[in-house]
């Protein structure tokens, strides 16, 4: 697959999960990939991963919430352009709406929305320069327009992001820039691990979503289906889709 030769993508929170996925797809498909995840992330190796398949790969150490303008900068610096971003960072923690401290709601608000404010205004100005356009996927979440308890922070943060991206393909489309999001459901990442328990594997999940067919499709989506989702719409496949998110869920979303 060569549909991305010559394009430069750049990925945040590319370390391991779904960022990964995206990663090794865009490199499959002929891409050259900035990995960019936090200094204590895994982000070194898994460029180094990504190199000895023969990819070209690099990893720059960033946190998405002050980083965006060095990052992209040194994406530019590194491969001499900027085609595609893939907003992925994100955070994930329980948060009761009576009792969690403030400042937890604050930084998941930082990390999933205004991570994704930063880099995509950072990207955005290096592509209008160009002037050759480009492609911006945000990483939703089914939780943006789903209720859940203990997920205020986590699904309003994720409503934002998608908001963000119909004003941004609005508003940038006559740089020909598309802009569009991908909403997952359950995904097999570390994400689903809480206190060294995969939810995923527990009777309750498997009872509701997988016998119940809660999931439509019986079971939680691999890291590399989001990441196929994610290629088409950076790739030159998808050329009259902008502002939507599309939901990639097994048809969680469609069942009550």
């Amino acid at each position: 697959m060569s549909e991305l030769n010559g394009k430069v993508a750049l990925v945040t929170g590319a370390a391991r999960g779904i960022g990964r996925a995206v990663a090794e797809a865009f490199v499959r498909a002929g891409a050259v990939v900035m990995i960019a995840d936090l200094p204590t992330s895994d982000g070194a190796t898994t460029a180094a991963a990504l190199q000895m398949h023969g990819a070209q790969a690099a990893f720059v150490a960033a946190d998405v919430t002050q980083d965006a303008d060095a990052m992209v900068a040194a994406t530019v610096a590194h491969f001499g352009r900027l085609d595609i971003l893939v907003n992925n960072a994100g955070v994930f923690y329980p948060a009761d709406a009576l009792t969690t401290p403030f400042e937890r709601w604050r930084q998941a608000v930082e990390v999933i929305y205004y991570g994704a404010v930063h880099c995509s205004r950072a990207a955005g100005q290096v592509m209008v320069a160009q002037g050759q356009g480009g492609r911006i996927v945000n990483i939703s979440s089914v939780n943006a327009f789903l209720g859940a308890a203990q997920s205020s922070h986590y699904n309003t943060a994720k409503g934002a992001v998608d908001q963000l991206t119909r004003c941004l393909a609005v508003e940038w489309a006559p740089h020909g820039i598309l802009v569009n999001g991908v909403a997952p459901g359950f995904v097999e990442t570390a994400m689903a691990v809480v206190d060294g328990v995969n939810e995923h594997e527990t009777p309750d999940f498997q009872a509701f979503y997988v016998q119940r067919r809660r999931i439509p499709l019986a079971r939680p989506a691999q890291p590399e289906e989001i990441a196929e989702a994610v290629l088409f719409l950076a790739s030159p496949r998808c050329t009259y889709i902008t502002g939507h998110t599309i939901v990639v869920d097994g048809g969680l979303s469609v069942t009550f």
